[in-house]
């Protein structure tokens, strides 16, 4: 396990980072939904380190990055990974994106094919409207104080009832990264959804590609993963039974498609 650690993006952001796993494995990227930091990629790590060289950061506005005032872009965001990936001299990675994650990893498959090699996009849009939802959102974040009652929002959209219910410990742990997230930071994640619409430009992703939905998803519902996975050529599609965190509610089935698509070995 190595320390957290920061680089710069071109704008002058810095960006937090970690790598989990052994040096000589294959790199994995992953990217955190938003309202989280890399933090929300705990309770897979154990199986993923057994196959790959981990490199979780934390998307800007989250956790330990810097959150610049402002609307974000999805190009911005996207820019953040190739420029990690340059000042870390990795030349092509798979890449796993969960929600926001995953429309940053759709932007990679489009802009960026030649950094990519195989692209995991869970529980994820290529279109996430109306645009009047999100500028409520952010003009609310402007005066806002206590973001606890945002935290539950985002509680009830992630899990189930009974999930919520049962006292999960991850359920707490989920709602501490909301809390922890700067209010301009979430507002300017909210500005990259609103106007991301990838719904012509997906077909565009030439690499081999796995989409994932959550079965119960009220948020990126499983009609827009299947919507990706039919625009993209020869990807697959797997619906889990869980709400918007399969790597946390079908944990084990979540890693293990994840594995088996990544490293091309099937799953009985």
């Amino acid at each position: 396990m190595e320390a957290l650690s920061h680089f710069t993006a071109g704008d002058g952001a810095r960006i937090a980072y970690r790598f989990d796993g052994r040096k000589d494995a294959p790199v994995l990227v992953l990217s955190n939904s938003i309202a989280t930091s890399l933090a929300m990629w705990d309770s897979v790590m154990p199986d993923l380190v057994e196959h790959f060289r981990v490199l979780r950061y934390d998307t800007r506005g989250h956790g330990a990055s810097d959150a610049p005032a402002g609307a974000y872009s999805i190009d911005r965001l996207g820019r953040d990974v190739v420029e990690l990936l340059d000042a870390l001299e990795l030349e092509r990675v798979h890449f796993l994106g969960l929600s926001l994650g995953g429309m940053i990893g759709q932007w990679l498959g489009i802009r960026a094919p030649e950094r990519i090699e195989r692209l995991v996009l869970s529980n994820t849009s290529a279109y996430l409207g109306p645009a009047h939802y999100f500028d409520e959102r952010i003009a609310q974040l402007a005066h806002i104080d206590d973001m606890r009652e945002t935290a539950e929002g985002f509680i009830r959209n992630w899990f189930s009832q009974a999930t919520i219910d049962a006292r999960v410990p991850a359920v707490d742990a989920f709602r501490r990264m909301v809390l922890d997230t700067p209010p301009q930071g979430l507002a300017g994640a909210f500005a990259a959804v609103r106007d991301l619409d990838f719904r012509r430009t997906v077909a565009l992703i030439d690499r081999p590609s796995l989409v994932i939905a959550g079965k119960d998803d009220t948020v990126t519902l499983p009609a827009h993963g299947e919507a990706i996975a039919a625009a993209i050529a020869g990807a697959r599609y797997l619906s889990l039974p869980c709400v918007h965190l399969p790597n946390v509610e079908s944990r084990q089935a979540f890693v293990d498609a994840v594995a088996a698509f990544l490293l091309e070995r099937r799953v009985n």
